[in-house]
């Protein structure tokens, strides 16, 4: 399937945080072609404490930053659970990928799961199976399915690349992101 751009090559890199699972998924756009460059899911089930879970996500989002070198990156927002404990710890991993975008330049926007899924599949409660299999349809490539938090990681980064979100509209104040209220509000970072 092509997707209609105007804009020039550029790396997207979605993310699909977790702390038992950290999805991550790079596409590269240029022109009407979409291409996945790497996906994959970091497994955090074998470590026991959170330091030893939060420094491999550092390590390895940055590892990729670095290999990759992507233009904008897109993760799935905080969403609202029955677990506040599970909540809080899915907080400091969106943390940790902000910040790293942030020390490196790059610009970062969230997308609510709903809104991913209406991207992908027009379908907001669709399922990850679906997710997974407009992803295969939309990269022209046939994925490893069961890396769901992979698949969804690829389907934040379409979902980004649809809207196109990039520093510019959200300095402008057209999308808003992270970009946009570091852009609005330089006195409160430091």
């Amino acid at each position: 399937m092509q997707i209609t751009s105007s804009g020039a090559e550029k790396i997207i890199l979605g993310i699909d945080p977790g702390t038992r699972f950290l999805g991550y998924g790079l596409l590269k756009i240029d022109k009407a072609k979409v291409t996945v460059l790497q996906y994959g899911v970091l497994n955090l089930t074998k470590y026991t404490t959170q330091g030893a879970k939060f420094l491999k996500i550092h390590e390895r989002v940055l590892g990729i930053i670095e290999e990759f070198l992507p233009d904008e990156i897109a993760i799935e927002s905080p969403f609202f659970g029955k677990n506040i404990q599970s909540m809080l710890k899915l907080g400091r991993v969106q943390g940790m990928v902000m910040s790293l975008a942030f020390s490196k330049g790059i610009p970062i926007v969230e997308y609510e799961p709903k809104k991913i899924k209406q991207s992908v599949t027009g379908n907001g409660n669709a399922s990850k199976e679906q997710v997974a299999k407009m992803v295969e349809v939309i990269a022209g490539i046939k994925l490893d399915t069961k890396l769901f938090d992979a698949t969804d990681a690829l389907g934040i980064a379409i979902c980004h690349h649809f809207h196109q979100n990039n520093i510019s509209s959200s300095v402008k104040g057209t999308k808003k992101g992270w970009g946009a209220f570091v852009s609005e509000n330089p006195e409160r970072i430091k």
